[in-house]
């Protein structure tokens, strides 16, 4: 008989000040040695129920608690967090928050010093070489990007060698090779008896990796699942608001027959022999500013980097020089490391050029302060939680347009609410807001000055299906009022559905650049610079389909004989 690891039974759990529960009589058994995904949407109490596994809830977050868990055969009320850590490793969603030492070397081996392991020096080193990130082990914290905080964070929790091994989004912030490195890892230590449970909004890698799937929804465990059988749920992932795999709707569009294909490789398999349409209409390609045009922001020959405490100097971007004109969507991507959140910073005038020039409209980023240059740019932030400071919306736009001494604050304000459709949250405070809605209304407040150009860092990151749509419909409503838009991202999906003008950042420098379906046909180039295209555009080319489809529509329609429907909807 299968040994059990994890064992929720009847659990409810209310936060304090909340009336309705959080978790409300869920059940559900993991067996020792399984790889399992937890799906549901933002709010939908996937985090919560996890927290039950060490302990967390109910002792650290307290409430009202019904019900039992036991792990490894302890009830959970009668064992600490700190007794429950040896067995169960745990990775937040909010991972930087979890990190308590200055360098790597030290968070590495905090755990199995305090639990008075003597061979804390090796476990650190293994780790360092099983996740490929030894260039960081002198490194601080501080010093490193949040796609390696990330992996430190998984680090730490691998050194303690748990039986159990939960991870919060995997994939969050990690460029797409780092992220499907990071599953293979965990893969290998499924393999070597280790029991992982991930909470996922990627289907992709739960197809790929896992063993079985549990849809949490309202608060209860709605039911568990072998992967395969799961993710054909299709109707029932979407009023969950859980996408899934490009793979899979592609079938479902084209001919949706009995059990869909939920991996790349059988989708391969039960294509490859369809007859398609070689030709392809290229809507996404529009031409890029011409010599004549003026750009609206430039850079001429750049240097920036960063002083560290231990190797001195760190070059970021070196000798670089770009220009980007109006009207284009720019997709800034790269690994991890590559340059792209410090070109946005750069772009604000946050942070200044060692050498070189930034200019704006003209305007040199260096002779200004970026409190000046905030007239033309917003940014939107990764965590955009850091603009609300009062408690409505209404009050941030507010607040952040007389501090700038604006005429008619409160129609300008009116304004801005009805534009981004903000009537339902205005009077609601920002810091309460899923991540969608913050996006939304953090764009309100950097839209109320009228800007030209609006900068997006990573919109769409561990977002559910309908929280993802939120953010798209606002980059959408943001090119509508300015000139320029851009955004540093890793979801290629996003790219692939949006843009006009693809930069990919290798290493600070430019490896290309280009209209999206030129940036896209080369996979090799994407795969030296730590990107994945979307399963679509794999699918195209593992086909035959030249040049690749974009969306999943599209490559519906290419494989039906249809004629592509190049308006509405293409996800």
């Amino acid at each position: 008989m299968t040994e059990t690891a994890i064992d929720v039974s009847d659990v409810t759990f209310r936060y304090p000040g909340v009336d309705e529960p959080t978790l409300e009589k869920a059940d559900l058994r993991i067996d020792r040695g399984e790889f399992i995904a937890i799906l549901g949407g933002n709010g939908s109490g996937k985090t919560t129920l996890c927290k039950t596994f060490n302990g967390l809830v109910p002792h650290f977050f307290e409430g009202e608690f019904d019900g039992r868990v036991r792990v490894a055969g302890r009830d959970t009320r009668d064992a600490s967090v700190a007794d429950l850590s040896r067995d169960v490793g745990y990775v937040f969603q909010e991972f930087e928050n979890q990190l308590v030492t200055p360098t790597v070397y030290d968070e590495l081996t905090f755990g199995p010093v305090n639990y008075g392991r003597d061979d804390y020096r090796e476990r650190a080193l293994n780790t360092l070489a099983q996740l490929d990130i030894e260039t960081v082990d002198g490194r601080f914290i501080w010093e490193l990007s949040g796609g390696q905080q990330h992996l430190v964070a998984l680090g730490a929790a691998l050194t303690m060698d748990p039986d159990i091994l939960v991870v919060d989004e995997p994939a969050a912030q990690l460029d797409p090779v780092r992220a499907h490195e990071t599953y293979e890892r965990l893969q290998e230590l499924n393999e070597d008896g280790i029991t992982i449970v991930t909470i996922e909004h990627h289907t992709e890698f739960i197809a790929e990796y896992c063993d079985t799937v549990a849809l949490v929804a309202d608060g209860t465990v709605k039911w568990k699942q072998s992967t395969d059988e799961g993710l054909n749920r299709i109707e029932e992932l979407r009023e969950q608001r859980i996408h899934p795999p490009q793979v899979t709707r592609v079938a479902r569009t084209v001919d949706d027959d009995g059990r869909l294909p939920t991996t790349y490789a059988d989708a391969v398999a039960r294509y490859r022999s369809l007859e398609h349409d070689p030709a392809q209409p290229d809507d996404h390609d529009r031409p890029r500013g011409r010599s004549g045009d003026e750009p609206i922001i430039s850079f001429q020959h750049v240097d920036h980097g960063y002083t560290t405490l231990r190797d001195g100097d760190v070059r970021v971007l070196e000798d670089f020089s770009l220009d980007l004109y109006p009207d284009e969507r720019v997709a800034l991507v790269g690994a991890n490391g590559a340059g792209k959140s410090t070109l946005l910073r750069l772009i604000t005038g946050i942070e200044k050029p060692d050498t070189g020039r930034v200019t704006i409209n003209g305007t040199d980023t260096d002779a200004v302060l970026p409190e000046e240059l905030a007239a033309d740019i917003t940014y939107v932030d990764q965590n955009p939680e850091d603009m609300f400071i009062r408690d409505s919306v209404r009050g941030d736009i507010a607040y952040y347009l007389r501090e700038r001494d604006v005429a008619d604050v409160e129609e300008r304000v009116d304004e801005v609410i009805e534009f981004l459709d903000l009537e339902r949250l205005q009077d609601r405070d920002g810091r309460l807001l899923s991540v969608g809605e913050q996006r939304r209304a953090s764009l309100g407040i950097g839209l109320a000055t009228d800007p030209s150009i609006v900068l997006f860092d990573e919109p769409t990151g561990s977002l559910d299906l309908a929280s993802r749509r939120e953010v798209e419909q606002t980059i959408h409503r943001a090119e509508n009022r300015v000139e320029t838009v851009i955004i540093a991202t890793h979801d290629l999906e996003l790219v692939a559905e949006w843009a006009t003008r693809v930069i990919v950042l290798n290493d600070g420098a430019i490896e290309t650049d280009g209209a999206l379906r030129d940036v896209f046909s080369d996979l090799d180039r994407l795969e030296r610079c730590n990107l994945r295209a979307p399963q679509v555009v794999r699918l195209s080319h593992d086909l035959d389909i030249s040049p690749p489809a974009l969306t999943v529509s599209e490559l519906a329609d290419r494989l039906a004989g249809r004629t592509p429907e190049l308006e509405g909807d293409n996800r």
